[in-house]
């Protein structure tokens, strides 16, 4: 009988906050069992050459949405299939009651093994959850949501205080089935998740930071101005004010109730400068910022159609620079992809109906490393920590996920850095029939991405059934 299950032979080990090293590295029961300068093949059931190839921890994709626009159990089985392309072997998704998802309020005591039972079995990444609390018996639930669901991670939406642009309607409760939807209320929440921390825990709140007055305001203006169709309207329609000012609402309410916040998804110079500035002026505080893929790589100017709408909005280059800025000074803690399957025939060509969010999972490590690494000096290092570490250790993951040490999850990316490729809808194995990446060229992609020791995916492909696992923060 084979000492090891996997040999992962002749890579070159990114480690985060330490470095990179030369070694093999081996897998036993799902775990990573050893790591030495040599191991001998024999010992292994299973040997992949990484020679030449970089091996990253597997990606933690922290911000993703499975089943907001198609069934729970579609996205689980197409959607993780796609995170495996980018080099995730876990994916933490974002869930809340009201319309979408499952169109439905009640207390998440009935809901989420509900949520549990369509994802189970589907899934090829391992994966949790981020919930968001609607309503003030939602927000009661905190407590035994962290207790005996292992969710260590919550989320209220900003921009929904007032009404729901979803639906080009001014009838908040209608969207959210929620009660009072105000800073009340995410005062409430922030008071429960603060309670619910501990020395050996860190559960936090997410926000997603736009503010709803003034964004109404400046719908209005633009629709008054000839409702122009495209995605430089609707950066004019929520522009980076909104997000400043939503942040310092955020982040003020953050520092009277010690709650751990994550800013969410930073879309402009404006937002990040507001996130350091809150960090700033509450240095006890623990405010963590994030960006996604989209944001740092995609500008208004450079698309066509609407297929790249998305809350807050793809934004000018200049924000994207500033966000990299923020990458390379450490301001950005992580990145995610925020990935949303979206098929095209819910964009269209009309701009308010067309449903916000598009997929990017499948880019998360590639985008890193071609766009971080090669061409802006990113460390390897910084790469891992920013796909990988970073968000392990703010999710109530490290320990397990993000790091490449004996006792961890055997979760892993081989990356070959020098690997082009141009982005393809069909390349990135989603159910989404669209991109707006297509055509950019990448170098730095996963040629293996293993979960938990299961190579689930290599040279392209989907490698047997999903083993993905539900896990407890």
């Amino acid at each position: 009988m084979a000492r090891y299950d996997l040999l992962v032979k002749g890579g070159t080990l990114v480690l985060p906050y330490v470095g990179t090293v030369r070694a093999d590295l081996a897998t036993r029961d799902g775990r990573i069992a050893a790591v030495a300068a040599e191991l001998d093949p024999a010992d292994a059931a299973e040997v992949l050459d990484a020679d030449s190839r970089l091996v990253f921890p597997g990606a933690v994709d922290a911000h993703y949405h499975l089943g907001i626009y198609r069934s729970l159990a579609e996205d689980a089985a197409e959607e993780t299939r796609s995170s495996l392309v980018g080099g995730a072997s876990t994916v933490l998704s974002y869930f809340r009651t009201g319309q979408h998802y499952l169109n439905r309020t009640g207390p998440y005591a009935e809901i989420f093994p509900e949520v549990l039972a369509a994802v189970g079995g589907r899934a090829y990444t391992d994966y949790g959850f981020h919930l968001a609390p609607m309503d003030t018996a939602q927000v009661g639930e905190v407590p035994a949501l962290v207790g005996e669901h292992g969710v260590s991670s919550f989320k209220y939406y900003m921009f929904y205080k007032g009404f729901n642009l979803s639906a080009d309607s001014r009838d908040a409760k209608a969207f959210t089935m929620s009660d009072e939807y105000d800073l009340g209320h995410l005062y409430q929440i922030m008071e429960a998740v603060a309670a619910a921390n501990g020395a050996d825990r860190r559960v936090s709140l997410s926000l997603h930071c736009e503010q709803a007055e003034l964004m109404r305001l400046f719908i209005d203006r633009v629709r008054a101005a000839g409702d122009p169709q495209t995605l430089k309207a609707y950066s004019d329609a929520r522009p980076p004010l909104t997000e400043r000012v939503a942040i310092g609402e955020a982040t003020t309410l953050a520092g009277a109730t010690g709650c751990p916040v994550n800013l969410l998804h930073l879309s402009s110079a404006d937002a990040l400068d507001a996130a350091r500035a809150a960090r700033a002026a509450l240095p006890g505080a623990d405010i963590r910022a994030e960006v996604t893929l989209h944001h740092l790589c995609l500008s208004y100017d450079a698309l066509t159609g609407l297929g790249g709408k998305v809350n807050p909005p793809i934004r000018t280059v200049a924000d994207t620079e500033a966000l990299w800025a923020g990458v390379l000074d450490g301001s950005v803690d992580w990145v995610a992809s925020d990935h949303a399957c979206c098929l095209e025939e819910n964009k269209g060509d009309a701009l308010w109906p067309a449903l916000p969010g598009f997929g990017g999972t499948a880019l998360l490590y590639p985008l890193l490393i071609s766009e971080g690494m090669h061409k802006r000096g990113l460390s390897p290092v910084r790469v891992a920590e920013l796909a990988s570490a970073n968000p392990a250790r703010a999710y109530g993951l490290w320990g397990r996920k993000g790091n490449l040490v004996v006792g961890a999850d055997a979760d892993l990316a081989i990356v070959d850095p020098d690997l082009e490729q141009e982005v393809t809808t069909d390349l990135l194995l989603s159910g989404q029939d669209h991109c707006p990446f297509e055509g950019r060229k990448v170098r730095g992609w996963p040629v293996a991405t293993v979960v938990r020791g299961h190579v689930a995916y290599r040279d392209g492909a989907v490698i047997g059934a999903p083993q993905g696992a539900y896990v407890a923060r």
